[in-house]
């Protein structure tokens, strides 16, 4: 195994592992050739958190993903025919894109780009920033080779955005929101040629030329960033959140619940089980402000369809149901307060927490937050069989398990008195000195 290979497996959570695993063998049975590309490598070589895996493949891209979807029960959640793309959900809830290696020409800033096939080295090259630009071989013969054509490996090291092209910003507009965004997640310097060209395609408007699905995937992207607020305030100092509403500008952003927010998602344990749709919680909070004909305009610019509007539209009639619920004096019991909130859906907690004037809903939102769902990790499978006698997997071992977790919560469960401590040796007798040459009377 090669350093890269052993780097990126301790990267990766179980479930993405899972999904190297299967499309790899499936890569091999398919006979092409495969590439880890993108965001998963940068962020595997600038240490961050792989959110998920894109895959490159040398040939037919789509075939090779329903193929994968269909032998594996993947959910294909979109198609791109231009690109030869598709990107996948599996089961266990991991993602992953699969795309042809093409190159891409653009006729004129901003136009539909000519696409077509081509080996690894030019997909890299015709990427947007060389952070980006990165591949690691997959392939039997190869597997573990790092293919780094611009350099992103050292511009990562020296935390330095540089784009690909000196036209790779005109050439397709939506680079100059997603330059803004890196820079803000990572905090990376840019480049002083890359920082002209943006200038320079700024002033030449190119920004207008955007089109509104790529305006609508950027804005997705930017829901599902680890501090959206910071990202919108980014934009908006740069003048370009007003390419989503003419009117999401200054007093507009809704900073202070995009701060709450931040507070809120803090409280949540690492790896706590509580699922949230951050795209339906996030865009409550960008549109919280807005008038109804505002949230219209956004709608339009992005050609946002119903089902995609819908998840932050109706978030806020959702919750009201739950909020009776969490207020009810029933509960009285921590695990009471748990069995709640654990089965309600994320986003629906997070935004009570946020507008909620109601101090038992505040309260025991915080208390499941910070230390309900950290209690609930405490209670391991192999307790629960040694309480229960049952193995894991069965329907019978989860409601055990949920047992468990309602009698730690409720404190229920005695802890192990520790050992006692020995006894120290009895102390032995102290003997006088006695001195040479000493007389006694």
């Amino acid at each position: 195994m090669s350093d890269y290979m052993f780097i990126l497996e301790n990267h990766l959570s179980v479930e993405q592992r899972a999904v190297l695993e299967l499309v790899q063998q499936a890569a091999a049975a398919a006979n092409v050739s495969l590439f880890l590309t993108g965001g998963a490598l940068r962020d595997m070589l600038g240490g961050f958190p792989i959110r998920d895996l894109d895959f490159t493949v040398e040939g037919p891209a789509l075939k090779f993903a329903r193929d994968l979807a269909k032998q594996h029960k993947a959910e294909i959640v979109s198609v791109d025919e231009l690109r030869k793309s598709a990107e996948l959900r599996f089961l266990s809830g991991a993602r992953c894109a699969i795309s042809m290696a093409h190159a891409e020409k653009f006729p004129k800033p901003g136009a539909k780009p000519l696409v077509a096939p081509a080996a690894i080295h030019e997909d890299l090259r015709r990427r947007d920033f060389t952070i980006n630009a990165i591949a690691l071989s997959l392939n039997r013969a190869s597997r573990g080779l790092l293919i780094d054509p611009t350099n992103g490996a050292g511009d990562i090291e020296h935390r330095e955005l540089r784009a690909v092209s000196p036209y790779s910003l005109s050439d397709d507009p939506i680079r100059l929101l997603r330059l803004v965004r890196f820079r803000t997640r990572f905090g990376f310097t840019v480049e002083e040629k890359t920082w002209q060209q943006f200038l320079n395609a700024r002033e030449a408007g190119v920004q207008k030329l955007i089109a509104p699905r790529a305006l609508f995937q950027e804005l997705y992207e930017i829901t599902q960033e680890p501090n959206p607020g910071d990202v919108v305030t980014a934009l908006d100092q740069e003048g370009l959140l007003t390419l989503f509403s003419p009117e999401l500008k200054g007093a507009k952003v809704n900073l202070a619940a995009f701060q709450k927010l931040a507070r809120l998602k803090a409280m949540i344990p690492f790896g706590a089980p509580f699922p949230v749709d951050w795209y339906a919680i996030v865009m409550y909070c960008l549109t919280e402000k807005l008038a109804p004909k505002e949230r219209a305009a956004l709608i339009a610019a992005t050609q946002m369809t119903k089902a995609e509007a819908a998840p932050w539209q109706k978030l806020e009639p959702s919750a009201k149901k739950l909020a009776a619920a969490i207020r009810s004096p029933k509960l009285k019991r921590a695990s009471q307060t748990f069995a709640v909130l654990s089965k309600a859906p994320g986003e629906q907690v997070l935004l009570l927490g946020l507008t909620s004037d109601h101090r038992v809903v505040q309260d025991r939102i915080k208390n499941f937050l910070s230390r309900y769902l950290a209690v609930a990790m405490e209670v391991t499978d192999a307790e629960v069989k040694e309480v229960s006698g049952l193995e894991p997997g069965s329907p019978k071992f989860q409601k055990a398990k949920e047992e468990r977790i309602a009698a730690h919560l409720d404190g229920r469960v005695r802890k192990p008195a520790p050992p006692p401590e020995p006894e120290p040796p009895p102390a032995q007798p102290q003997r006088s000195p006695i001195l040479r040459g000493a007389r006694f009377r």
